[in-house]
């Protein structure tokens, strides 16, 4: 009866009742009928007469969180914890303001000061599972997910944050069984079908994953991650004319938006005659996206136009060389352009399907001045010389299923042939195996760019790679490329082949299950000795 609550609190103040007291309890009133810009003011003129009011700067905190305004509910609970620096739902709530904007570690903390007041706190154990899930540490957000449900947590969404983290974890069967306990309670929730989708795709049950993502669609018409996820599926079955329509559903989602900053010419969609006109070709992922698409600016050039090629300034030395292209670096003055085009558009731009990639290699060369260095700071040459690449960006998303650790390649290590490290990040474990080993060259802190590694990449016999940047750039540049794949790989290797129709010097060898890098090693160490031999006669 909040409405008779609200007309009695106004009442009062009608009569002079204008205390604390009466404006926050009015206050609180106003919040639980949602009215939270009402709650806001409320509370406001309770502390107006009494600032240390704990309870209204706490429910006043709460109303501002629900509004977005985070800064502002962040201030309200710090008032509140200086009179009572113990008080749990405040370090909670902070907690999850911190959270939202984007103060993880800082959110962690206020939940552990929490969690230490009130071991039992179900709310603020999920709140830290969400944070932690949010930092990629699966375990210890699964950890959080149980005790709350140990505790008697039954709320739909711990289950499926839980299946969230499962699915982190590469425990893509436990996933979706928590998917589908959350769907039978909450049978029409978009989000979750997405996610289900994404754990029946990790279990090679594609047309079961494309039958929820579609589920998830009809649902929410708009909703831009299904619609993603659903294309990038497509695409790694092969479906390339449906996956590419729906792959442009990325521009909607929130991880991509930081890559679509607006540009005042329209865009182009293949649809249009280009000649005579610029072309601004621009970036929006990593470092091989744009070493795999920037094939097609050349294509664009065919057709007319002038290209600008934009490109990350790791990117542009490199590039530079590619004939018929103007290239800048993301961060340089845009020139005058009449229309652009996103890089991983250009495949839907010029109707792209299995028969008709362009894979003319190499589009992509070092330069001769680098060739004659990395030749040099190599020396002479008295084995064939092997390239290897295990391990790529820890920071990206599916670091964990495409990324190994050096020692599950010790196979390779026993071939006859130079090894020489092409990446340049190395992490601990990796540098201990590297010092067991002080016949595998690495060069920390040389490679200063991929104009550097395109050199290296040069003097190499053979490139083995796991699925990062430079697996990209020896397949541009024509170098026979090894490339060792995740059980479900990223969408542009598609399934069941050894070949790579982007890259026709490369060869696939794939997981034959989730994390088998022992298995890939041993084949790849099997295939390497006859394939070297000639090189090692020549040697």
């Amino acid at each position: 009866r909040a409405d008779e609550a609200l007309a009695g609190f106004d009442r009062a103040l009608a009569m002079g009742a204008a205390t604390a007291e009466i404006y926050g309890q009015r206050g609180n009133v106003l919040l639980r009928l949602g009215r939270d810009h009402e709650a806001v003011a409320s509370y406001d003129r309770a502390l107006s007469a009494k600032p240390d009011y704990a309870e209204a700067l706490y429910n006043r905190g709460n109303a501002l969180q629900r509004l977005g305004r985070f800064d502002d509910a962040l201030a309200s609970y710090d008032g509140v914890l200086a009179a009572a620096p113990r008080h749990p739902g405040a370090l909670n709530n902070r907690g999850a303001a911190l959270h939202c904007l984007g103060r993880f570690e800082d959110a962690l903390a206020s939940y552990e000061t929490a969690l230490a007041e009130k071991p039992d706190y179900v709310d603020a154990l999920n709140n830290r599972a969400n944070t932690l899930l949010r930092l990629r540490r699966f375990d210890e957000a699964l950890v959080d997910y149980d005790r709350a449900r140990a505790l008697g947590a039954e709320a739909v969404d711990t289950l499926v944050n839980r299946g969230n983290a499962l699915h982190g974890l590469g425990r893509h069967r436990e996933a979706l069984a928590c998917y589908d306990s959350a769907l039978a309670q909450r049978p029409d929730h978009a989000a979750t079908l997405n996610n289900r989708g994404a754990a029946l795709q990790e279990l090679q049950r594609y047309d079961e994953a494309l039958a929820s993502y579609e589920r998830a669609m009809q649902l929410e018409p708009g909703y831009a991650e299904a619609h993603y996820n659903d294309g990038a599926c497509r695409l790694l079955l092969g479906d390339l004319d449906g996956g590419w329509k729906e792959f442009e559903w990325r521009w909607k989602t929130p991880a991509v938006a930081d890559y679509n900053p607006p540009f005042a010419r329209p865009r182009w969609q293949g649809d249009g005659d280009i000649g005579g006109k610029t072309l601004l070709l621009h970036p929006e992922f990593g470092f091989g996206d744009t070493l795999q698409f920037c094939r097609y600016a050349a294509l664009a050039a065919e057709r007319g136009a002038r290209v600008v090629l934009q490109v990350q300034p790791a990117l542009k030395s490199l590039l530079s060389g590619m004939p018929g292209v103007d290239v800048i670096a993301r961060g340089e003055p845009l020139p005058d352009y009449d229309c652009h085009c996103p890089l991983l558009s250009l495949p839907m731009a010029f109707g792209t399907r299995l028969d008709t990639i362009p894979a003319d290699v190499p589009y992509i060369e070092a330069s001769a001045a680098m060739v004659r260095k990395w030749e040099a700071r190599l020396g002479p040459r008295t084995a064939p010389r092997v390239g290897i690449v295990w391990s790529g960006n820890a920071r990206q998303a599916n670091d964990r299923n495409r990324s190994a650790r050096l020692a599950r390649l010790r196979p390779l290590l026993g071939i006859d042939a130079r090894f020489v490290v092409l990446q340049t990040e190395l992490r601990a474990e990796d540098r201990a195996v590297l010092s067991e080993h002080p016949e595998i060259a690495h060069f920390d802190g040389e490679i200063a760019d991929f104009a550097d590694t395109a050199g290296l990449v040069a003097a190499m016999d053979l490139v083995i790679s796991v699925d990062t940047s430079v697996a990209h750039l020896a397949g541009a540049m024509g170098k026979p490329t090894w490339i060792m794949l995740a059980h479900v790989p990223d969408w542009r290797w598609l399934l069941g082949r050894d070949d790579c129709p982007w890259y026709p010097t490369a060869r696939l060898f794939r997981q034959p299950s989730t994390g088998d890098w022992d298995s890939v090693a041993r084949r790849v160490a099997r295939e390497m000795t006859g394939f070297l031999q000639p090189a090692n006669s020549a040697a």
